[in-house]
């Protein structure tokens, strides 16, 4: 480094671009799909190709560092003298990209060819993925226990980049969208809704993000929406929704109102039909990266047959879930949902097909922010509230409710009803006794019951630990120890 260099004054840091909507904005995405010819859906490969070696690169880069003090420590190597943690944070990995992408075998052929948002998107995510997971390595995030990143598989990472900055806008006549370096591409349906709002000055575009997701190019724009609040039809009312398999939803509100949601299995429904073209699939000759071979054309358009009906189930039962979803948040003021362990049922064998068939995590997800477009509120039954097992008459608790038991007899009071519809009441009488300030309804102050007391729906299978002494992985305590001192000398202090 020259002197002149060195000692040249620090430029300020420039701040980081938020979208924190305006007052009486909202931040919204508008999906379209695209048509682009060959000439674009190569460019747009070689986006999402960019952003992704981009990613690798930043993994590979940070976690060197790791594996280099590891070593060196081996050798007998000081504190001191170890080399020195690389930074995962967004503007260090630019500075760095920026550096060595001129240089390295990698990307100096052809990086040009693409846009810097590509490039951009790899190193934002990268470095999304380390702060997550410091954060569950120290206890700040909430969820599963997130591992170290690892980069992504050019055969199964879904492509995909995001433009942020560069020539992002809507075409007059609303069948075209021009991105950078990208240029105009033809959308197969029309961007009226869209551009009315940005004419009338009540929607700003903010990002773009291009993804090949269920066998088209889609293009989803982050947009700044002035969104009036819209007044539901009964604001007064509540209204239960119990999540099922025979029925998708039975919905019960304090006015007494009872629906019973028909479960429209899609994918049951096609499961004939993609049993038939599996079959064609594995008969024809397939790809094989063991030994290099490549599949064959008749293999080609066999799987692409059969991709074809996994995407129209998936697209019609997003379709119906919106449709629900939508209806339940415009007519009523609260909106009571149970929190189920859906990745515990999912370990059902019997039932896991059905469960991911119809949803339950998507439909409280979708409820949850049409609710607040709405100016309604969502409350949260707790998980093991025990609203099928709850007389709707009297009160009454059930010590034990079989799942095939669909009909539920109170002995106290003699009520005979349905078991969902059960459910449903007990969840729309939950809204008015047991909501707290934080939106979770439920035994609140009470310490957590045991499982084998709770709602047969939520009721999660547990692995045993007889053959391990009751230790999991059977290793002792100061085993676990020393493999934890030993773990933290080769990681950085910030996920220590």
């Amino acid at each position: 480094m020259s002197e002149t260099a060195e000692h040249a004054p620090e430029k300020p840091e420039k701040k980081r671009r938020t979208f924190e909507p305006q007052p009486g904005f909202v931040v919204q995405a508008y999906r379209f799909a695209l048509d682009p010819n060959s000439i674009q859906e190569q460019a747009l490969r070689s986006h999402c190709g960019a952003a992704r070696a981009a990613f690798n690169w930043a993994v590979s880069w940070v976690r060197a560092s790791w594996s280099q003090r590891a070593a060196e420590q081996t050798y007998g190597i000081g504190a001191d003298e170890l080399t020195e943690w690389r930074p995962w944070s967004l503007p260090s990995l630019r500075k760095a990209f920026n550096t060595v992408k001129h240089t390295d075998p990698r990307f100096a052929d052809w990086w040009s060819e693409n846009s810097k948002e590509a490039y951009n998107t790899g190193l934002a995510d990268a470095a999304a993925a380390f702060d997550n997971y410091a954060k569950s390595k120290n206890g700040k995030r909430a969820g599963r226990r997130m591992g170290k990143p690892r980069r992504k598989s050019k055969h199964k990472a879904r492509p995909a980049c995001r433009f942020t900055t560069g020539t992002i806008r809507l075409e007059p006549d609303r069948r075209h969208v021009t991105l950078p370096r990208l240029g105009t591409i033809r959308t197969h349906e029309s961007t009226r809704k869209l551009q009315r709002r940005i004419g009338n000055g009540s929607a700003r575009i903010l990002s773009a993000t291009v993804r090949h997701e269920r066998g088209r190019w889609l293009v989803s724009f982050q947009v700044e929406v002035k969104r009036e609040t819209p007044r539901v039809t009964r604001p007064d009312a509540a209204v239960g929704v119990d999540l099922g398999v025979k029925h998708l939803a039975v919905t019960a509100d304090s006015l007494g109102e009872i629906r019973y949601e028909p479960n429209p299995a899609h994918y049951d429904i096609a499961l004939k039909t993609l049993k038939r073209l599996s079959r064609r699939v594995s008969r024809r000759q397939g790809p094989d990266r063991r030994t290099g071979q490549a599949p064959s054309k008749r293999w080609r358009r066999a799987n692409e047959q059969r991709n074809k009906v996994h995407h129209r189930v998936a697209n019609l039962r997003a379709d119906a879930l919106h449709k629900l979803t939508t209806r339940i948040t415009s007519e009523y003021g609260t909106v009571v949902v149970e929190d189920l362990n859906v990745a515990g049922m999912l370990k059902n064998r019997r039932l896991a097909r059905k469960i991911a068939d119809a949803g339950f995590g998507e439909i409280r997800r979708q409820l949850t922010y049409k609710s607040g477009w709405n100016n309604a509120r969502t409350v949260v039954a707790g998980r093991w509230f025990p609203s099928s097992k709850t007389c709707s008459g009297c009160g009454a608790v059930k010590a034990k409710l079989p799942l095939h038991v669909r009909v539920f007899t109170c002995g106290a009071c003699d009520l005979v009803i349905d078991r969902d519809e059960n459910a449903a009441r007990n969840l729309a009488a939950l809204a008015a006794d047991r909501t707290t300030g934080t939106g979770v309804a439920g035994d609140q102050g009470a310490p957590a019951p045991k499982p084998r007391g709770a709602d047969q729906k939520t009721r999660a299978t547990t692995r045993s630990h007889k053959a391990t002494g009751g230790r999991a992985g059977g290793v002792i305590p100061q085993q676990r120890k020393e493999t934890r001192d030993r773990q933290q000398d080769t990681e950085p202090p910030t996920l220590r």
